[in-house]
């Protein structure tokens, strides 16, 4: 008779990249489900909408200060410890954020001191998130080969992309009435903890300085779907002199990248907003109607990355040119939309768009330069897509206030000005 090891047997590889997979789009899902409820909130509590931006740029502040931190933190300290403390912040932070709003939509707090409150609670994702995904990517890099290693980080960060459907599909579906707008809040708060308590338990530990690095990432937010920047990084971790910001080959790319990514920003946050008052509805009922605009928009982006651009064998160059137009064509299309059916089709032309366009920055980045430089350059794209979030928004919406169409045709003009400037330094006909 086989004797029983006293050990838990192993999970396999499947299994365990199973595991990560789920953390990762619970993570994308929680923050974006919580975003698309956030103009509802701001404007039911009658908070400005200045203050509701500060909740976005601040959460996307701290997250891409901190990340870089905590990517090379996983080196020394471990990954499983790392997945489980920025699930840990995910859920202290989505449980605090119930918590305070609940308190403000009863009316146990003033509305300015909720939402305050709430932004503070937000930060703390921002402060702890940014831990799981840099270490989830080294756990998959130790656990593969070089030549599986695209494939298996490429799964893993489409997860993110996956969250930024699922979170505001789901959102409308929990807020009840007896938590109102708190309620996806709590909701991904209890499926943050399940998923906590999985990875506690069944992530293997792991000795720091095992072979396998992880990189990095930007916060998932709406309209911010994954570029790819963190695989490039993952599976080229050489050691280099360092790049100049002003390099020839990369500095067009992070133009196009920086001026189109404030475009996507200043559009994609200011959504709900349009929505409620587009259409003259009040915020609980609009909600519904929010989260499938949204749905429709991170639907179409994540359409254009996993299936037409295999198929269409574009270059970069002319994936940024397309994607510029595109966008261009449904921002101004957001501007003059007066219908649900009109406000969700133009803003899926519009992310059909950024669809092309992101990966095609990321990709023209990469292909600029060699080897030995690719670490460098996918760690700026990361950064200049988690930095436009931090802009971007408090942008948007304040432009929103002066009037409604003003972020959607400034995008609009900003993504025309990308697409000549890509006609012109990037296009090689």
């Amino acid at each position: 008779m086989a004797s029983v090891s006293g050990k838990a047997a192993a999970p396999s590889r499947r299994f365990l990249f199973g595991l990560l997979f789920v953390v990762m789009l619970v993570v994308a899902a929680g923050n974006t489900a919580l975003q698309s409820v956030i103009p509802a909130l701001g404007r039911v509590l009658g908070v400005p909408d200045t203050v509701v931006a500060l909740s976005f740029s601040l959460s996307a502040l701290v997250w891409a200060l901190c990340a870089p931190f905590w990517a090379k933190r996983s080196d020394k300290t471990g990954r499983k410890n790392m997945v489980v403390l920025g699930l840990a912040g995910f859920v202290v932070s989505l449980s605090s954020s119930a918590i305070s709003l609940s308190l403000g939509l009863a009316g146990a707090i003033a509305p300015i001191s909720t939402f305050l409150l709430f932004v503070a609670t937000r930060t703390i994702y921002g402060l702890f998130g940014a831990a799981t995904p840099p270490a989830a990517q080294a756990i998959v890099a130790v656990r593969t080969s070089r030549a599986e290693r695209t494939n298996a980080l490429t799964l893993l960060s489409s997860a993110f992309g996956l969250g930024t459907i699922l979170g505001p599909a789901l959102a409308p579906f929990f807020v009840l009435g007896f938590v109102g707008l708190a309620g996806p809040a709590y909701f991904f708060a209890v499926v943050g903890v399940v998923t906590l308590v999985a990875a506690m338990r069944m992530l293997p530990a792991d000795s720091p300085g095992d072979q396998g690095r992880g990189v990095a990432a930007s916060e998932p937010s709406i309209g911010g779907e994954p570029s790819g920047a963190t695989v490039i990084a993952a599976v080229n971790q050489q050691s280099e002199a360092l790049l100049a910001l002003r390099d020839p080959r990369t500095w067009p790319w992070i133009v196009v990248g920086l001026i189109s990514g404030h475009a996507q920003a200043m559009s994609s946050q200011a959504m709900g907003f349009l929505i409620i008052d587009r259409l003259g509805q009040p915020p609980l009922e609009a909600q519904p109607m929010i989260g499938l605009v949204l749905m429709a928009g991170a639907g179409t982006a994540l359409l254009a990355q996993w299936g037409i651009i295999p198929r269409l064998n574009l270059t970069p160059a002319r994936m940024v040119l397309w994607g510029a137009i595109i966008g261009a064509i449904g921002c101004a299309a957001i501007a003059l939309s007066g219908t649900l059916h009109a406000l969700a089709v133009s803003f899926a032309i519009a992310s059909l768009g950024f669809g092309f366009l992101r990966p095609g920055f990321t990709a023209g980045s990469s292909l600029a330069v060699g080897s030995r430089e690719q670490a460098q350059v996918a760690g700026r794209v990361t950064a200049i897509n988690g930095w436009v979030y931090v802009l971007g928004p408090f942008v948007g919406i304040g432009l929103y206030q002066v009037d409604q169409h003003l972020p959607y045709l400034l995008s609009s003009m900003i993504l025309i000005v990308a697409a000549l400037y890509a006609k012109r330094r990037l296009v090689r006909d």
